[in-house]
C-alpha cells in the first residue's frame, strides 16, 4: 500500500530529514549568491532559455530528424525507443551482439526511468554506477532520493558501514577516505569495462554533439577506455545549435550547485576517428520516447523544457520536509510531482496525489532555469485527477465549502477574523469534529492565530495619511 507524502514525512528520521534539509537550503542560498554575482538581469537568461527549450519542443520532430542526420554523419549508429523496455532491449542486443559482459555507466536519470541496471544484471551483464552517489545507492539496493545528488538522504556514518559491509575497508566516515576508496575500487572497473554507458545533458540537432556534465569525472572515464559507448537520451533532451550551449550550461551549473560551471564538461563529437588514441570504437545514441510524446501532446507540454538541475527540488518546502523516496518515483520534487504522473499513462491515478503534495507557493517556478510553471502545471494535474475520479489520499485536505463562502462574502470575512483569536484558545477537540478535520489535523500542527489586526492597521495609517503627516503609502 502506498504511503502519502505527508505520512512519509511524519515518520521520516530526524537525522534523514535535517540532512535533506540543510543540503536543499546550501544549495538554494549558492544558487542565488551565484546568479546574482554574475548576471545583471537573471530573469531575463531564465526566460529566454525557456523560450529556446518551448520552441524545440514545439518542433520537435524535425529537430530529432536534424540530430539523428548530425550524428549519423559523425559516425554515430542511431536507434529510437517507445518505451523504457524497448530502450533496454536494444541496449542488451548492442552489448550481446558485441560479446560485452562489464558496462560501466555514469549518472543517468533516464536509465533510472527504465530501471537498466537491475535489466542487465538478470541477463548476465555486469552494469556498475561510477557516480559516487549513485554507486552507494546501487550497493545499498536503494533509490536516489535527488535528480543531482542521489545520496542526499544518507549520512557518511551510513556511507561508512555500506563501505565496510562490501570490502571496501575497515569503518571509516572520514568523506577524504571514502572518496578515495571508491576511486581506487571504480578505476578497475573503468578498465575493465567492455561498454560505457552515459546519458545526455544536452544533444545539439545542428552538430550532432552530446554534452555531459560532471563534478566527479566519472563520465569522462566511462567513455575514455571501454571501446563501446552507449548514450541513453530523452528526445526532450535536444537544443537547436551549440550557440545556444553556453547558456544552458552557465544556467545549470549555477542552478543545480551554485557553480558558474561544472567541474567537467565533455563534448562527445562521435566515436575514435582514425589516428585517435583513445576514445570508443563504437558510439550508439538511444533516443527514448517512454510517454514524451504524450505529454508534448498534453497540457503539460512545458515539464519536458526541464534541464534536471534539481533546483525547484532544493527550494520546495515540501521536499525538504519529505525528501525524495516520499514521491515514489524516480523525479521527485515538484517536477517529479508534475512528470512522474505523466509518464504513468494509464497509471496515472496511482500517483494523482503527488500534485497535491506542494503548498503552491510559486518558490519553484521562480528558481527554475527553464521557467517552467510548475505551481501552474500542478493545478491542471489536479484538474483531471478530479475529472477522472482518481482516489483521493488517506489523509486529505478538509471540506473547504465553508471557507469559499467566508472568503468571498466580505462581511462573513471580517467577522470570521474577529473571531479568529479564539482558534488559539478553543480546545482540539472542537477542531476535530468532522472526520476528514481529524484525519487532516493527525499530522499537522495548527500555528497560532495572528491575523485580523491588517485591517485595523490600515485604517489608522489611512487616517493619519488624511490628516496630512505623509504616513500613509
Amino acid at each position: 500500500m502506498k504511503q502519502e507524502i505527508d505520512h512519509y514525512a511524519r515518520d521520516l528520521s530526524p537525522g534523514v530529514g535535517r540532512a535533506v534539509y540543510l543540503a536543499s537550503k546550501a544549495k538554494t542560498e549558492k544558487r542565488y549568491q551565484s546568479l546574482a554575482r554574475d548576471f545583471p538581469d537573471p530573469d531575463k537568461l531564465r526566460r529566454t532559455a525557456g523560450q529556446i527549450k518551448q520552441h524545440t519542443l514545439e518542433h520537435l520532430d524535425d529537430y530529432l530528424a536534424q540530430a539523428e542526420t548530425s550524428l549519423r554523419k559523425r559516425g554515430a549508429q542511431v536507434h529510437f525507443a517507445a518505451d523504457g523496455e524497448g530502450a533496454n532491449e536494444i541496449i542488451l542486443r548492442i552489448l550481446q551482439e558485441r560479446g560485452a559482459k562489464r558496462l560501466i555507466k555514469s549518472k543517468s536519470m533516464v536509465s533510472e526511468e527504465t530501471e537498466l541496471v537491475p535489466y542487465l544484471e538478470k541477463n548476465g551483464v555486469e552494469a556498475v554506477e561510477s557516480d559516487l552517489g549513485e554507486y552507494i545507492v546501487q550497493i545499498d539496493h536503494d533509490h536516489p532520493s535527488h535528480i543531482v545528488t542521489p545520496i542526499i538522504h544518507k549520512t557518511r556514518q551510513e556511507i561508512a558501514r555500506s563501505f565496510e559491509r562490501e570490502g571496501l575497508g575497515d569503518y571509516n566516515d572520514d568523506p577524504q577516505t571514502i572518496t578515495r576508496r571508491a576511486r581506487e575500487h571504480l578505476r578497475k572497473k573503468y578498465l575493465e569495462a567492455d561498454a560505457g554507458l552515459t546519458g545526455a545533458n544536452f544533444v545539439s540537432a545542428e552538430s550532432g554533439r552530446i554534452v555531459l556534465v560532471t563534478n566527479e569525472g566519472n563520465a569522462r572515464f566511462s567513455v575514455a577506455a571501454p571501446r563501446i559507448q552507449i548514450a541513453m537520451v530523452g528526445i526532450e533532451k535536444l537544443v537547436p545549435k551549440d550557440a545556444d550551449l553556453p547558456l544552458f550550461l552557465g544556467l545549470l551549473g549555477r542552478s543545480a550547485t551554485g557553480q558558474p560551471l561544472t567541474v567537467y564538461t565533455q563534448f562527445i563529437n562521435g566515436p575514435r576517428a582514425a589516428g585517435q588514441e583513445d576514445g570508443p570504437e563504437e558510439l550508439h545514441v538511444v533516443f527514448l520516447d517512454n510517454r514524451r510524446t504524450e505529454v508534448l501532446a498534453s497540457d503539460c507540454r512545458e515539464i519536458l523544457r526541464c534541464i534536471r538541475c534539481g533546483a525547484c527540488l532544493n527550494v520546495c518546502p515540501i521536499y525538504r520536509q519529505a525528501s525524495g523516496h516520499a514521491y515514489r518515483s524516480v523525479y521527485p520534487g515538484p517536477v517529479g510531482a508534475v512528470l512522474s504522473p505523466l509518464l504513468h499513462g494509464k497509471q496515472f491515478p496511482e500517483l494523482a496525489d503527488l500534485p497535491k503534495a506542494s503548498s503552491l507557493c510559486g518558490a519553484c517556478n521562480e528558481v527554475c532555469p527553464v521557467d517552467i510553471p510548475i505551481p501552474d502545471l500542478l493545478l491542471r494535474l489536479r484538474d483531471r485527477g478530479k475529472r477522472e475520479k482518481a482516489p483521493r489520499a488517506s489523509v486529505d485536505t478538509p471540506p473547504f465549502g465553508l471557507w469559499s463562502h467566508m472568503a468571498t462574502q466580505p462581511a462573513a470575512w471580517k467577522t470570521a477574523l474577529r473571531l479568529g483569536h479564539a482558534m488559539n484558545v478553543t480546545p482540539h477537540a472542537v477542531l476535530n469534529v468532522h472526520p476528514s478535520a481529524r484525519a487532516w489535523r493527525s499530522s499537522r500542527d495548527l500555528p497560532k492565530f495572528r491575523g485580523g489586526d491588517f485591517r485595523k492597521w490600515m485604517r489608522e495609517r489611512t487616517k493619519a495619511g488624511g490628516q496630512g503627516n505623509g504616513q500613509a503609502r
